[in-house]
């Protein structure tokens, strides 16, 4: 009998990430799309209440990672 050799595959996975700035100082990193709406959209109310706030200091940068990724064929 022979036996089976298991095969590896490696893959590349891309996975954006979202990190939020309030006057040029990093509040939120590493959000996932869906945090990065709700703290976004939440943000943007809170300066419209609190003056020493404004949309203007509200900045948002747009971060893909590579990872990776190794699937084993036996699953």
């Amino acid at each position: 009998m022979r036996l089976r050799e298991k095969k590896s595959e490696k893959f590349f996975m891309t996975e954006k990430v979202y990190h939020i700035y309030a006057k040029d100082k990093c509040i939120y990193h590493s959000l996932c799309r869906e945090e990065f709406e709700i703290v976004w959209d939440s943000l943007n109310k809170f300066v419209e209440i609190f003056s020493e706030y404004h949309r203007a200091d509200l900045e948002y940068e747009e971060v893909t990672k590579n990872a990776n990724v190794i699937r084993d064929s036996s699953y």
